[in-house]
């Protein structure tokens, strides 16, 4: 595994964002595929130690379609404020810029199937070839829905939760139907019980969705669960990620890297009498896990 070493060469850099704070760049010999680290089996571990997971609070950690970029956000080292950190590789390198103000948001980034859009709650901005676009609503149909995650197949459908005053945490889908964008339907009760139910996550070709919620049958606090599409093109009953993934702290945020080969999500690993979340990691495990949960049909 390649690591950063003392020759960080620091530039500061100006987003084409219009955005007038500065961002700081590290180029490095930071070299390989998911930023030169060796890769998980089918136990989770946390990603990139030292790199990206450190003793303070990450979230959000997803690669762009073609895995030259990766996103995360984090705790600034000197003020506490978010920040974004875009580690992009080039050349065989990664370049890691650090990015603040208004170029930190979004919080929660995906990046569609065909890689030329990049969606973040009611909004997205699409990839010209002088870098990202403006940024561009959904519609009047999302407008009312207070997105914090969605997710799209390769197919056009959207899946969203919504940031809501309960912990009712209500999940929707949207499809893309011979060109024309429906509105936003709620998922049934195999998806919709339990409370905080979020983050959702659709496998590009619609077999499953992954998401986090709270249930009764679960191990204690927030877990991931999975939901496999039937033969009949329904929804399965939701199916707890097992203890392989969950434990009785917070897990949340599942996401498959692009090429299908790892799953990422987020833990609280500490905690602190004014923060719940003072310390949370981002994992990754062996996409296969995925595999050992679908039922027999």
């Amino acid at each position: 595994m390649k690591i950063l070493t003392s020759s960080i060469a620091l530039v500061i850099a100006s987003f084409a964002t219009g955005c007038t704070d500065q961002n700081e760049t590290e180029t490095s010999t930071l070299q390989g595929p998911y930023l030169g680290q060796s890769p998980p089996g089918l136990t989770p571990i946390p990603f990139a130690p030292g790199l990206v997971t450190t003793d303070a609070f990450e979230d959000g950690g997803v690669f762009s379609r073609d895995m030259n970029e990766f996103y995360f956000v984090r705790e600034g080292e000197q003020d506490g404020q978010l920040e974004t950190i875009v580690f992009t590789q080039e050349n065989g390198l990664w370049t890691k810029t650090v990015m603040v103000g208004e170029d930190a948001e979004p919080y929660y980034r995906y990046f569609a199937p065909d890689d030329r859009t990049m969606h973040f709650g009611q909004q997205y901005k699409e990839r010209t070839d002088d870098g990202w676009s403006e940024t561009k609503s959904l519609g009047p149909d999302f407008e009312h829905i207070n997105i914090m995650s969605l997710s799209a197949s390769s197919q056009g459908m959207y899946v969203i939760d919504e940031r809501g005053e309960n912990d009712d945490g209500l999940l929707r889908y949207s499809r893309l139907i011979d060109g024309v964008r429906d509105a936003p339907k709620p998922f049934g009760s195999e998806i919709n019980s339990g409370t905080r139910n979020a983050h959702p996550f659709i496998a590009p070709d619609e077999s499953y969705i992954m998401w986090d919620g709270t249930r009764d049958s679960g191990f204690g606090n927030v877990d991931l669960y999975i939901s496999f599409r039937q033969q009949d093109g329904s929804w399965g009953a939701a199916i707890n990620m097992g203890p392989a993934i969950n434990t009785d702290a917070y897990e949340a945020g599942p996401k498959v890297t692009p090429d299908g080969k790892y799953l990422f999500f987020v833990r609280v690993v500490g905690t602190t009498d004014d923060n719940p979340y003072s310390d949370i990691d981002i994992f990754w495990v062996d996409a296969q896990i995925i595999d050992t949960l679908r039922p027999e049909q």
